[in-house]
């Protein structure tokens, strides 16, 4: 087995990774678009491989309040990944679909808890159908599940779901582009140290080292 961690990957494997990200977010801009009969764009992601502490710093402080959708990949591709909803990229998605607006998380309701649920389902979902083309792997979503909680619990979640595989996360950063509006959109996807060598071995030919 070639990588041990995530940050064994090459330029060529991020390289690859970003490609399928730009799939994705293609995929996922449509989708968004028809959903909010808004155009939807978004940029080429970045691919960024942080520890814990690193990846709270470029996404933003500890105790900024999010909310997280977050799925487990089974068949072929064991991990989870998670898609974080910043309270601006929230409310574009509620006005669009539902006509208004909040405060703060706690006032969602069930009806808007199940719209943003969806669209990160979609987000999560777009990328994972970008990977499945392009390897022929099977990947089994789990339901959805969303979250509210200070972004360094957030990630703690993923910290402890994989930290017997690795100490750090895999981040596809890039902007959500709707009415002229700029928001960040961030995916994590975390795979496991077995199934990321499979991919790997299935985009660039694996690893020898």
């Amino acid at each position: 087995m070639g990588i041990k961690r995530y940050e064994d990957m090459d330029k060529m494997a991020l390289d690859v990774i970003r490609e399928i990200g730009s799939i994705g977010t293609g995929n996922a801009a449509t989708a968004l678009s028809g959903m909010l009969s808004e155009q939807v764009r978004m940029t080429v992601p970045e691919i960024d491989i942080k520890g814990f502490n690193e990846a709270i710093e470029l996404l933003g402080e500890p105790e900024d309040v999010v909310a997280a959708v977050m799925v487990r990949m089974s068949s072929d591709v064991e991990g989870m990944m998670l898609f974080l909803l910043r309270l601006e990229f929230v409310n574009e998605i509620l006005e669009g679909i539902l006509g208004k607006r909040i405060q703060d998380y706690s006032e969602l309701d069930e009806m808007e808890i199940s719209a943003l649920t969806e669209v990160g389902n979609i987000m999560i979902s777009s990328y994972t159908n970008a990977l499945s083309g392009l390897t022929s792997m099977n990947i089994s979503l789990s339901v959805p599940a969303i979250a509210v909680n200070m972004l360094g619990g957030i990630l703690s979640v993923p910290m402890a779901e994989m930290g017997y595989e690795t100490d750090k996360l895999m981040l596809i950063n890039g902007k959500l582009i709707i009415r002229d509006k700029k928001h960040d959109s961030t995916i994590l996807m975390l795979p496991d140290i077995e199934s990321l060598n499979k991919l790997m071995e299935k985009l660039v030919g694996g690893y020898d080292s």
